[in-house]
């Protein structure tokens, strides 16, 4: 089992709720991960090795790719692959499920938290992780929705919660 001290969770958006949707070359979205890029390398240096991630499009993606490629550098570094519901991916678009089982494929555990979805499977996937941890990463703009949720859960669980901001405009760069 990993020490609860030492397991930092994450929790971000969707593309629903970012301004470049899936464009991942936008400039924002580049800023954005090399943003959290620089925070996992400074919880890295505060000792963190095990990592949660919940494995939603978006903003967890991002998080599981600097992971891994973090533990190209450091092997002692573990992803956990917190999936809320085996059929998670289901109607996605086929290259984020391509990319999705990429990512599972490299993660150290897959821990399934029940078979199929139902309407509260992604906030018992959330508290799950911050249950878990003591330290969440959050990508974050503001607004309600799972993010928020987390993030004050978490706050009420007594974490330390970390936040990157996320520009809430709609407006390409």
């Amino acid at each position: 089992m990993r020490k609860r001290e030492l397991t930092c969770c994450f929790t971000g958006h969707r593309p629903g709720k970012l301004p470049w949707r899936y464009r991942e070359d936008d400039l924002r979205c580049v800023d954005l991960k090399l943003e959290m890029v620089q925070a996992l390398v400074e919880i890295y240096d505060r000792g963190y090795r095990h990592f949660l991630c919940g494995m939603a499009e978006g903003c967890d993606m991002y998080f599981a790719d600097a992971v891994l490629a973090m533990r190209e550098i450091h092997p002692e570094i573990t992803l956990d692959a917190v999936i809320p519901c085996g059929n998670q991916p289901e109607l996605w678009e086929r290259p984020q499920r391509v990319r999705y089982n990429g990512l599972i494929d490299r993660c150290d555990q897959v821990t399934v938290l029940q078979i199929a979805y139902s309407p509260e499977c992604m906030i018992r996937r959330n508290r799950y992780m911050v249950d878990r941890s003591s330290l969440l990463l959050a990508c974050y703009n503001g607004t309600p929705g799972g993010t928020m949720s987390t993030i004050l859960y978490a706050e009420r669980q007594g974490l330390e919660v970390l936040q990157i901001p996320i520009p809430s405009n709609t407006q390409p760069v």
